[in-house]
Order: C-alpha cells, then sequence, then structure tokens
C-alpha cells in the first residue's frame, strides 16, 4: 500500500510533507532496530537537507541507530563539505553527531556482497532475447549491517531505465559494475530515444528482478521535485511507491513540442561538474532535435569528460549504438556502462562497415572548459563557451532556436514523434 500525495500544478508544503513522513514511518516495525537509509548525491535535485531533518525527526526516538548511505553508482565520493551541503548539517569525518553519513565505496572490491545470479535463460526471457547472459548481483555488504532500508530519493526521466528511482538506487546505486555495466548497456541497445521517460522498460524489469535477492526489508520513499519545491511524497514498497511517482513525474517533467529544434542550447546547471552526468543535457533534449540538428552543451564550468571514466571514453570516442555493434570483437572488452554513455550522448545513427563511415543523426557540441583538441578526440563539436550569449538564443522557437536553462531533468519529446515511436515499438 502506498502512503502520499502528489499534485499537478503546485507544491506540498513542509506540513504536508512531515504528515506524509510521520504516517509511513509509523507503518514500518523499526523499533530499537537499525536502520539505513540510501539517498541520492547532489547530481540531483533534492530536498535532501529537508528529508534529512523529517526522517530524523521521525525515527531517532524509535531507532537503536539511524544511518546515510550516499548511492554514487561511480560517481566519485563527496567530502565532508560536499555530504554537509548534501544533508544541511556539517558532518565531520562522515559524522552528523552518532549519524554516519557514508559514501558508497565502489572502487573497492571488499565492499561487495553477491547476493544472487540472474541466469541467462531468464535474462533472454526478461529483455525480449536482446541479451542472454549471466548477470551476477553484487551489492554493497554493508547494508546487512542494518535490519531495514529505506531508499529516499526523486524521480525523473532517465535515459537507460526510463525513469529514475526506486530501486535504481540498489541497482546501481550501490552495486558491483557487473550489473550496471550490463543494465546499461541493456538500455543502450534498446536507446534513450525508446527508453527516456517511458515507464515500462526491459531495464527497469531487470532492475526490480536484481532487487527480489534484497532479503532485507525495505521501504522508500519517492519524491517528485523541481528547483521551486517538491510536487509529490510517496511512501511503501519500491515498485509500488516508485511508480506513483513516476506517473506524476510524467506530467510535471514532460514538455511537449510541435515541431523540432535545428540548434538547441542546453544550459547545464553547476550541480553537473563533468561531461558524464552534464550529458543528461543532450539526453533530455535529443527527441526534439532536428535530423540534422544541433545540440550544444553549454557548461562554461566543465573541465573534464568524466572524472572516473574519461581515461576510457578518451580511448573510445563518442558513438553511435552501431558504431560498436558493427565492430564489437573491438569493443566488447569496455566497460558496458561507458559504452552506453557513449552512445546516448551521440545519439541515434548508423555504421556501415563495409566503409567504415558513420552517420549520426544530429551533431553534439560541447561549449564548455573542455579543449577543442579534446573534443576533436573525443569525436566532439567544439565551440568557445566565450562565443555564447545567452540573451541572443531566447525568445528564438519560432526561428527553429531552443534554450533550455537548467536543462539535465526536464525531457522535452515532440507529440508526433513520440506517438509514431511508440506505434514502431508496440510492432516490435
Amino acid at each position: 500500500m502506498v502512503t502520499g500525495r502528489g499534485t499537478d500544478k503546485g507544491y506540498l508544503s513542509r506540513y504536508e510533507l512531515r504528515q506524509i513522513v510521520q504516517e509511513g514511518l509509523k507503518s514500518l516495525a523499526v523499533d530499537g532496530m537499525r536502520v539505513l537509509v540510501i539517498i541520492p548525491d547532489t547530481t540531483r535535485t533534492m530536498p535532501m537537507p529537508l528529508m534529512f531533518d523529517l526522517l530524523n525527526e521521525a525515527l531517532l526516538c524509535r531507532v537503536k541507530s539511524l544511518d546515510y548511505l550516499v548511492a554514487l553508482g561511480t560517481h566519485p565520493p563527496l567530502s565532508d563539505m560536499q555530504l554537509s551541503g548534501l544533508v544541511g548539517k556539517q558532518v565531520v569525518n562522515g559524522m552528523v553527531g552518532d549519524i554516519k553519513v557514508l559514501n558508497h565505496d565502489w572502487g573497492r572490491a571488499e565492499t561487495f556482497a553477491e547476493v544472487g545470479t540472474i541466469a541467462a535463460s531468464e535474462i533472454s526471457q526478461l529483455t525480449g532475447r536482446l541479451l542472454s547472459q549471466d548477470v551476477p548481483v553484487r551489492l554493497n555488504k554493508l547494508i546487512y549491517d542494518y535490519d531495514q532500508l529505506i531508499i529516499c530519493g526523486p524521480v525523473f526521466p532517465h535515459e537507460v531505465v526510463g525513469f529514475s528511482g526506486g530501486n535504481k538506487y540498489l541497482f546501481p546505486g550501490i552495486a558491483g559494475a557487473e550489473i550496471i555495466n550490463f543494465t546499461h548497456w541493456l538500455g543502450a541497445m534498446v536507446t534513450s530515444l525508446q527508453v527516456i521517460g517511458r515507464i515500462n522498460t526491459p531495464v527497469r524489469v531487470v532492475i526490480n528482478r536484481a532487487a527480489e535477492f534484497v532479503t532485507i526489508p525495505t521501504a522508500c520513499f519517492s519524491l517528485v521535485v523541481d528547483h521551486h519545491g517538491v510536487a509529490g511524497l510517496y511512501f511503501g514498497k519500491a515498485i509500488e511507491a516508485w511508480l506513483s511517482a513516476a506517473l506524476l513525474s510524467e506530467k510535471r517533467h514532460i514538455i511537449y513540442k510541435s515541431k523540432p529544434f535545428k540548434r538547441i542550447l542546453s544550459v547545464m546547471p553547476k550541480m553537473y561538474e563533468d561531461l558524464w552526468t552534464a550529458a543528461k543535457g543532450m539526453y533530455k533534449l535529443e527527441p526534439v532535435a532536428a535530423d540534422g540538428g544541433e545540440v550544444i552543451i553549454y557548461a562554461p564550468h566543465i573541465h573534464e569528460v568524466s572524472f572516473t571514466h574519461g581515461y576510457l571514453l578518451d580511448e573510445i570516442g563518442y558513438h553511435c549504438r552501431d558504431y560498436f555493434l558493427g565492430q564489437w570483437d573491438r569493443y566488447k572488452g569496455y566497460p558496458g556502462a561507458v559504452l552506453a554513455h557513449s552512445t546516448h550522448l551521440s545519439g541515434s545513427g548508423s555504421y556501415d562497415p563495409r566503409t567504415g563511415n558513420e552517420t549520426r543523426r544530429i551533431r553534439v557540441t560541447l561549449a564548455s572548459g573542455i579543449s577543442s583538441e579534446r573534443c576533436r578526440k573525443i569525436n566532439l563539436g567544439y565551440l568557445n563557451p566565450a562565443s555564447i550569449n545567452l540573451d541572443e538564443w531566447k525568445d528564438r522557437e519560432e526561428q527553429g532556436i531552443l534554450m533550455v536553462p537548467n536543462a539535465g531533468e526536464v525531457l522535452y519529446r515532440l507529440t508526433d514523434r513520440f506517438e509514431k515511436m511508440t506505434r514502431a515499438s508496440e510492432r516490435k
């Protein structure tokens, strides 16, 4: 059963949010128990300081211990200063008083415990025969120090899984490399255009199946938020709370346009610190880019491709899915998540193995602190960010030019194209 509420317009008050949190947590038998809350990092819009206060208020008087684990996936760990900004309280040596605020330490093999394996035969069934391989399921073994898990995070349209949130905070949030790479490459096989903003996707099915290996009781707070407030908060089992939030996110986080744009300026907020995360400015705008058009990622503050995977992206560059599939023996040894990111940022396209020619539907250009030389090396366009006057990009939609401030979380979609894609997908 899901508790909570959401609104198509406007926002919930702090009083309403407090009521939902308290009502939801009353249903959990956590008195005297050890509770771990799994939360997002700083690359998502999220009123984490508010939720930190509300959760602490409701739980500290009941539980034996209450700690927080940041679901980094493979993002860089947060410093005490960054953790302090995340939760709204001073974090010293990973502690707020007696509360631990922990980074998911994904870089060490000893962090993980194997909780199960999804057999190749089942993977084939779950993915509609797109892929068939055994997928080991590993999770941060820290969870076994606790009696209750609570996922707490926002839901947005997402390029790999359809909508973020829910069990995605386990996979990839605190998961091992095998299932991270598998699910990301699965999403790339389907393509971002077919996945993003869709509730039912093969990747979500696999993630939910993997979550069945988790034997620790798990509850979930799923939020629908933007830069102005909280539009929805739902509590219950992870699948159910997530679904309620995803249905509201469809209404709050998708903007429809009647025609495509030849040039799109995607203005990235500073919460995205490398291209790996700022690439969301491409994912969310690709559906409204005209054939042969251009998406410009405007992020003067970004100077790195990926703090974690940059050296690999320097090797493979950015290419469409078919470029890798057409040369699979050459690229199959690279992590699936890296290949997937490359294809998602590049967008759809084709590759002719006879000529070695790659044709991409749109151009992707960086207007960032990443040099023109490196852009050429990784197969992306370059534009000097100093040459861009944001005022000159405003109010030019009739000319086929779109500027999107605070890009990365709201999905833009063409109504006609989406309807055609949906019909085509249903025929497959």
